[in-house]
């Protein structure tokens, strides 16, 4: 199995038919993710890559029948009213990728997801692979990449940060350990789904035995896995790493979602309460691989399946 991407989830791409929307969609469909429709109001009726691009997202839910997914491609200004038209037409999971999206768009966006009982990711998010399932986003940048690096394992990777999502993904691929699902939360200060939320999908996936945890100072995400892990709502390991060591209070670091405030969000905060939890934390990521394979190894657990 995987979390939130399975093989038979009919996605639809909101933007498809801008640079960045169509250079994606190429993505998932070269890796295999079933993309059925494409949304940009005013292109209704022609193609992108094979995909029918509809004006509305209701139109390409009559036609094409119930989609489980969007990914979202849209302006930042754009983007509240196009996932709020997703969740109303039954969509249950948005993948925002664009950056700088309002905050108080983003608040609409949590509120319309809770009325519709739907799911986001994001924004500010390179996306969600399951290797050998399929992409939603832009994880990876090349179909070749991707099925010469990405193996699907028993490591499920929750990141706060798009470079070392990727970069700790090669690191483990290299060293011969896979990934059950990859996902990068987003980098704002506002998101849909944190850290906590997919460790816990984590611990509920079967295929998932083990969790590399990338974080950042600001927010408290972090310490909120270390209070799931210290109260056995997490039994599964976890490896993680913190990034913004170097920070002093008042820095923003990377991105508006990794802002020191007093006390709050500290590197040296994270690191104590993951590792008073049972976490192994490691000082520099390319230390990740050898510290999953030591408890692999233990667990005598497969490296890929």
């Amino acid at each position: 199995m995987s979390i939130l991407l399975e093989k038979n989830k009919k996605v639809l791409i909101q933007g498809i038919t801008g640079r960045e929307g169509r250079a994606r969609t190429k993505l998932m469909l070269d890796i295999g993710t079933k993309v059925v429709a494409g949304v940009t109001p005013g292109q209704g009726g022609v193609e992108v890559l094979g995909v029918p691009v509809y004006d509305t997202v209701t139109e390409a839910v009559i036609i094409n029948g119930s989609i489980d997914v969007t990914v979202v491609f849209v302006p930042a200004p754009l983007v509240k009213n196009a996932v709020i038209e997703a969740f109303a037409s039954g969509i249950k999971l948005a993948v925002i990728v664009p950056d700088r999206v309002p905050v108080y768009d983003v608040m609409a966006i949590s509120r319309a997801a809770e009325k519709y009982g739907a799911w986001f990711t994001g924004p500010n998010t390179l996306g969600i692979m399951s290797p050998g399932i399929g992409i939603l986003g832009m994880i990876g940048g090349n179909a070749a990449s991707v099925r010469k690096w990405f193996k699907s394992g028993p490591v499920g990777i929750t990141s706060r940060s798009g470079g070392l999502t990727t970069s700790t993904a090669y690191y483990l691929n290299k060293a011969g350990i896979g990934q059950s699902t990859i996902v990068h939360v987003g980098g704002d200060s506002l998101i849909g789904l944190p850290h906590p939320e997919i460790v816990k999908l984590f611990q509920e996936d079967e295929d998932t035995k083990l969790i590399v945890l990338l974080g950042e100072i600001g927010g408290s995400q972090e310490e909120e896995v270390a209070e799931l892990l210290a109260s056995g709502k997490v039994t599964k390991p976890i490896v993680a790493y913190v990034g913004g060591r170097g920070a002093k209070e008042g820095t923003q670091f990377s991105h508006a979602g990794a802002i020191i405030e007093g006390n709050r969000g500290t590197y040296q905060g994270k690191v104590d309460s993951l590792r008073a939890a049972g976490a192994v934390v490691v000082d520099d990521i390319s230390e990740i691989a050898g510290e999953v394979k030591k408890i692999l190894d233990k667990l005598r657990i497969p490296y890929v399946r």
